[in-house]
């Protein structure tokens, strides 16, 4: 068995929040998720050479997840984000360009990193430069099931990115308010089934799921259509409640799941950490009782 059955690619870095720093970016906190339901994944990206990037390795090794794979840089400073909640604690976000995840270099210990893996996570934010664009594109190449988390963040990104992620996904995560904006591209279409459809069938993409924060989410495989209505909880902040989500999911259907049974554990997880501050809570898995019932 592969001892990393998936690999994240992409940003880590620091939310600054008003409260204060909480070690955050998409792929490592799916990463952190998945390690918490046993999967072992591997993390991809690049990190200053400098305090912050030091304490966001001693994240990752105190959580078991290898550092092998994580570039230190001597030239840029690792990433920050500076984020702000609104009055429904979500939150907005200021990302500092360029930082050191734009920069991920390509290694040839990568692609067997990759090519090894049953899933592979990218997102459209570490596509903004084309150092790691370029980088991403090479590994996508020999990469099995591509995941792709769109994770839409005015300015950083392109029409032109976005599609060619697009064409290199076999699951496609997307929010409620990406998909009707990239639908939108293409056609007036007005509802969320048509949307997923019109995105299914222009980019042969087998399984799109749509999350709709409280509401839940849709999920659309080859077709099929199931969703889930979402667990109602006391928001704290939803950063990174969405990475949760994925990794939840990922982590039922490499048990082959019934779709149902992943979307439902999915929400849960996604709920239970928007209860919670910051995208990578410390929590044991017992904690997501308290989410249980609607």
């Amino acid at each position: 068995m592969n001892s990393n059955p998936v690999v994240c690619f992409g940003e880590m870095l620091w939310d600054v929040l008003p409260a204060g720093a909480k070690p955050g970016g998409a792929p490592m906190n799916v990463a952190y998720h998945l390690q918490k339901f046993g999967l072992w994944p591997a993390v991809i990206s690049r990190v200053g050479n400098d305090e912050w990037g030091e304490q966001l390795l001693a994240l990752l090794k105190k959580n078991g997840i290898t550092t092998e794979y994580v570039q230190q840089d001597a030239m840029h400073q690792t990433g920050v984000v500076l984020a702000k909640l609104n009055e429904r604690a979500e939150a907005t976000y200021d990302i500092v360009s360029p930082v050191a995840w734009d920069f991920i270099e390509q290694h040839e210990d990568l692609k067997m990193l990759v090519s090894n893996a049953e899933y592979f996570v990218f997102g459209s934010l570490a596509a903004r430069n084309e150092t790691s664009r370029h980088t991403l594109f090479e590994l996508l190449d020999v990469a099995k099931t591509k995941v792709l988390d769109i994770n839409l963040r005015a300015p950083h990104f392109t029409k032109a990115t976005v599609e060619a992620l697009l064409q290199h996904c076999q699951l496609l995560k997307i929010n409620d308010q990406e998909l009707p904006l990239i639908a939108g591209w293409y056609a007036n279409v007005k509802s969320m089934d048509d949307q997923m459809k019109l995105l299914q069938d222009r980019f042969d993409i087998p399984t799109i799921v749509t999350t709709c924060g409280g509401d839940g989410a849709r999920l659309n495989q080859q077709g099929k259509i199931i969703s889930h209505p979402g667990f109602k909880v006391k928001v704290k902040d939803t950063i990174g409640s969405g990475d949760s989500f994925l990794a939840a999911l990922l982590y039922k259907l490499n048990t082959q799941a019934p779709l149902d049974e992943a979307l439902a554990f999915a929400n849960r997880v996604g709920a239970f950490i928007a209860t919670q501050e910051g995208a990578c809570p410390v929590y044991e898995l017992s904690d997501l009782t308290s989410v249980m019932a609607f």
